[in-house]
């Protein structure tokens, strides 16, 4: 995968040797792409589309399971296509991956909006310089989220924490808010806010196709309160929290990982600065419900 441009997007390690070397940030950027690469294969040799979505859920899935197993055989993996084995409960470290965000878009000729996510969660992990909003006395030592990867095969490109970025300066004053939101499913919640802030809504496939599109700026803010799973923002959020965006729930509390229920009901990704407005939109749009 090449990048689409060097300043803003990871260039990823190639080829996948002495991977026991690499660094958590830069295993999870080349686990993330040449799983990514697998499925760029797999999609060009074409097929039933549901075939093809089932192939690529287990075979991304079968390739990351066994890279992990190779390179960190230590540390507890979670994953969409995997039994959710509750040892990770008690685990240090924790991979939570994604083979395939966005089954359905990968299944659909010509659609780039789907991606393979790699994060990392460790119980030790120290709070993120610059996390916004700040984690809480209570939730010091439960643990967080330090490398993650989002992989955009076919767009050529990715993002991850092994090269954090600045983000792009707003020109909010100059035009509506790009809300980009589920293609199929964005609930009334998420439309209601986008009515009272007069924002743009932006269709968008996978989860890490949408953060990624906040992250570089394309759009403006991510909201979506449908509910997911973990392994559907982790490596998003560690991209965003990486870059100094907010991430948070809907009420504006922390998103947290390697939870006994992996089911996460809702997550606002934007930048700091209008983070307030939205927050306070979501609180009006509650209470109006």
């Amino acid at each position: 995968m090449r990048p689409a441009a060097s300043l803003v997007v990871e260039s990823f390690v190639a080829g996948g040797e002495n991977l026991p070397a690499l660094d958590d940030h830069a295993l999870a950027a080349d686990l993330a792409e040449r799983a990514g690469r697998l499925l760029l294969e797999l999609r060009a040799a074409g097929g039933d589309p549901d075939v093809l979505r089932k192939a690529g859920d287990r075979q991304s899935h079968e390739f990351l399971m066994a890279e992990l197993a190779k390179t960190r055989p230590g540390d507890a993996v979670l994953s969409e296509e995997g039994i959710d084995d509750k040892a990770r409960l008690t685990a240090d470290r924790v991979w939570i991956v994604d083979p395939l965000d966005g089954t359905r878009e990968f299944g659909e000729p010509g659609r780039s909006d789907w991606a393979v996510h790699v994060a990392l969660w460790a119980r030790d992990a120290p709070a993120p310089l610059g996390q916004w909003p700040p984690p809480s006395p209570a939730s010091a030592g439960a643990g967080d989220l330090i490398a993650g990867a989002v992989a955009l095969p076919a767009q050529e490109r990715g993002l991850s924490t092994a090269t954090p970025m600045t983000f792009p300066a707003g020109d909010d004053a100059q035009r509506p808010l790009r809300m980009v939101v589920s293609r199929s499913r964005a609930s009334d919640l998420v439309k209601d806010v986008a009515a009272r802030i007069h924002a743009d809504l932006v269709p968008c496939g996978s989860a890490g196709a949408k953060a990624a599109t906040v992250v570089l700026g394309e759009n403006d803010v991510y909201l979506h309160s449908g509910g997911f799973y973990e392994w559907d923002t982790a490596a998003p959020v560690a991209v965003a929290r990486a870059n100094g965006y907010h991430v948070s729930r809907i009420d504006g509390s922390p998103v947290v990982y390697n939870q006994e229920d992996p089911l996460l009901p809702d997550i606002l990704v934007c930048r700091p600065a209008i983070a307030p407005v939205l927050l306070n939109a979501i609180r009006e749009a509650t209470h109006a419900i």
